[in-house]
């Protein structure tokens, strides 16, 4: 067997690793997330409580991102990958032991939520500036899609499998958040990436130099802000609740099928995308991607039927995912390994900035012009951005090939 072919088996290893504990790591994350809300809901009964868990954990994730950034490209990404699902195995385990000794009150919680913030803010940026050093760049594509994957069956699974187990009690979820978590920690000892660390001080000016380099980067720029406005605009994920009873007359199990739909498509598509990856015109691409995103919006917004309307959420997910594959594969050919890891992080801003200001700009709009006329309005702004942006960042619409000559 020769150089190169030891090579690549050696890289398909590394990188099945690493997505074996990615997997177990959102998997676990995911039950985490479901199981921590309705403890607190259960505890005070409080919508405004519930509101503040997702917003304990957004704000030192936010805060803590970009110095996160710069920590990933001076450190081992995979060491800091590992150390994260250790934390958060350390925190299911605190929830064991206060749930079983009846003193996991909602203080205690909201400060959970903040360990779980700080920890997404680091687990972000070096998950994603890791794979890279996993696999060629020939490959890139097809590993992003494979980890895009991973993350689609996470979503879809980790839920799904909290809420059942929380039927026979909180203790059950995080004993076994705990075990999958502590799983990944352990695949991580057989990932061993080429990384050579930064040697660049922290400063205000290093701290940035992600943010500087996506602005003046027209071709990164555009992708991230066209995933920020597409979310943020065409997201009609909270108002999915509203649908299933009011317009779509489905009970529960037909909300939970709504929500799974954009899943199930992003699921499918990146099956496709990993046996025929982009070849040619995938700037173009990417954009009508993001317009066929809008349009499938705009579907589910006027249907009132339940079928048609599960239709249209998994198409939004199967277009959203090629947008994030490409754009994701497109961010790690483009920058240096040196700053890979702060321009991850500058990414993991733009998407949970969409994601929680999306939520609120579907309430707000649905408050002023109803749930229909709130995502009509969301999918036409999509595609209405979409077709600007081939004006607005024409290197992003004229990009040929992923890899160029």
């Amino acid at each position: 067997m020769n150089e190169v072919k030891l090579s690549r088996l050696f890289a398909y290893k590394q990188f099945l690793f690493f997505w074996l504990a990615r997997l177990s790591g959102m998997v676990a994350n995911q039950m985490l997330m479901v199981a921590v809300a309705w403890q607190m809901y259960d505890i005070t009964g409080s919508a405004w409580d519930l509101g503040l868990v997702g917003l304990f954990q957004f704000v030192p994730a936010l805060l803590l991102t970009l110095p996160a950034g710069h920590l990933v490209d001076r450190l081992r990404r995979g060491l800091i990958f590992a150390l994260c699902m250790f934390l958060q195995a350390l925190v299911a385990l605190l929830l064991v032991w206060a749930t079983l000794g009846d003193f996991a009150t909602r203080e205690l919680i909201l400060g959970i939520s903040i360990l779980l913030g700080a920890a997404r803010a680091f687990q972000m940026p070096s998950q994603q500036a890791l794979i890279p050093l996993l696999v060629p760049v020939e490959l890139l594509e097809r590993a992003v899609a494979l980890s895009s994957t991973g993350i689609q069956v996470a979503f879809i699974c980790g839920p799904a499998l909290g809420g059942l187990l929380y039927v026979a009690g909180a203790t059950h979820v995080y004993i076994t958040c705990a075990g999958l978590l502590l799983l990944s920690f352990m695949l991580m000892f057989g990932v061993h990436d080429r990384q050579q660390p930064s040697s660049e001080k922290l400063s205000v000016k290093s701290m940035l130099a992600g943010v500087s380099f996506v602005w003046h980067n027209k071709l990164l720029l555009g992708a991230a802000s066209l995933d920020l406005f597409a979310v943020l605009l065409g997201g009609a994920v909270a108002l999915l609740p509203i649908y299933a009873r009011d317009i779509l007359h489905t009970g529960p199990q037909g909300l939970g099928l709504l929500r799974a739909a954009p899943a199930v498509g992003a699921l499918l598509m990146s099956l496709v995308m990993l046996r025929w990856p982009m070849q040619r015109r995938v700037g173009s691409r990417l954009l009508i991607a993001v317009g066929v995103f809008g349009m499938a919006t705009v579907v589910f917004g006027l249907s009132e039927h339940f079928m048609l309307s599960l239709i249209a959420l998994a198409i939004t997910g199967a277009a959203d995912n090629i947008s994030v594959v490409m754009r994701l594969t497109l961010a790690q050919l483009e920058t240096p390994n040196e700053i890979r890891g702060r321009v991850s992080a500058v990414n993991s801003i733009f998407i949970g900035a969409s994601n929680q200001l999306g939520e609120f700009e579907s309430g707000a709009t649905a408050a002023l012009f109803g749930p229909v006329g709130s995502v009509v309005f969301g999918g036409v702004g999509t595609m209405l951005i979409a077709a600007s942006w081939f004006k607005l960042f024409p290197a992003l619409a004229r990009r040929d090939r992923m890899v160029e000559a």
